[in-house]
């Protein structure tokens, strides 16, 4: 009877009760509840996983997946669209403004999260200390909270696909959004079965990548790649149909909330059990990061793409491979 009281299970039913009431699509309040409560739920879900009984090792997994998810998007996805579509396409154009916008959120949730760790004094060792893990969840969710309203509210027209010949984006595709109801039960049911596959199969992975005497971090990146299959996949067929601003938009929106959602979430049960997460990156994954980082706002920052910005980009995902296996 005591573990039904738990927390890990009222949570999730009370989320499930507020869905089926109908109340969700109410006043502001309930939809701050239910976000509340999503994000609980999310937590339980990497309780009931038992990732938290992982151990010591288990910490570095969300930072080696999150900075393989990371780099996977810049030089991955972004390298194959502008690749595929200068290819076939020779040019490509795109809005600067929605790319700016999505760039300067990344780089700051970057640093936050993967650089300064490996510099503060407070803790010694590529952590944060947890009042210094609280201010950086904050600022993660700040941010992104802030990206998520200019592409959806504020400056929704930058984010706009403009038809052929016309260089007024289509209004209607800003209309056709799903409801906030079914928006919410996918996320939620996105965000638990994540982190239940990343559990289920890190383990049969990690037995694989050792038993080809591979490093451990190679898993990071597998299960980075697992999760973006989908995202990617239609974001390079957007550029293949000459929907660049799709395909960027698809990209760093993932890149955003692979970070800014998954940061928080992992910090909150690091604190809520104690746990120390590893967080800062090595020297040499910080300077490629840095790398593709610079290299991608370089080759964004002038609204048309060709083949060599993917190249160069793509160049720097096999580095980022190669020295994954041979640091």
């Amino acid at each position: 009877m005591r573990a039904l009281l738990h927390w890990t299970i009222i949570i999730p039913v009370l989320a499930w009760v507020l869905f089926f009431t109908g109340y969700i699509n109410g006043h502001a309040a309930v939809q701050a509840v239910a976000g509340i409560l999503l994000m609980l739920s999310v937590m339980s879900a990497v309780h009931h996983s038992e990732m938290v009984a992982g151990g010591s090792e288990t910490l570095t997994l969300a930072r080696d997946t999150v900075y393989s998810a990371t780099m996977l998007i810049l030089n991955g996805i972004v390298g194959l669209c502008l690749f595929i579509g200068g290819l076939k396409h020779h040019e490509q154009t795109f809005s600067k403004h929605s790319i700016t916008i999505a760039l300067v959120s990344l780089v700051s949730i970057i640093v936050f999260t993967m650089v300064v760790p490996t510099f503060t004094k407070t803790v010694e060792g590529p952590y944060y200390s947890p009042s210094q893990l609280v201010f950086v969840s904050f600022a993660c969710l700040a941010i992104y909270g802030c990206f998520i309203f200019a592409q959806t509210i504020r400056h929704k027209e930058y984010y706009l696909i403009a038809e052929e010949g016309n260089t007024a984006p289509v209004q209607e595709a800003a209309s056709k959004k799903p409801s906030l109801t079914l928006s919410l039960v996918f996320l939620l049911v996105s965000l638990i079965i994540v982190v239940l596959l990343a559990k289920t199969l890190s383990p049969t992975i990690e037995k694989v990548v050792l038993s080809y005497n591979l490093p451990k971090t190679l898993v990071g990146v597998i299960i980075a790649g697992i999760i973006l299959l989908p995202e990617g996949i239609a974001a390079i067929n957007a550029a293949w149909k000459n929907k660049l601003q799709t395909s960027l938009n698809l990209a760093l929106g993932s890149a955003l909330a692979s970070i800014g959602l998954t940061i928080p979430v992992v910090s909150i049960v690091c604190y809520v059990y104690d746990m120390k997460m590893v967080l800062g990156l090595d020297y040499t994954s910080i300077i490629l990061l840095a790398l593709s980082t610079f290299t991608v706002m370089l080759s964004l920052n002038t609204g048309r793409s060709n083949v060599v910005y993917g190249v160069v980009l793509l160049v720097n995902l096999m580095a980022f491979i190669y020295l994954t296996i041979q640091p």
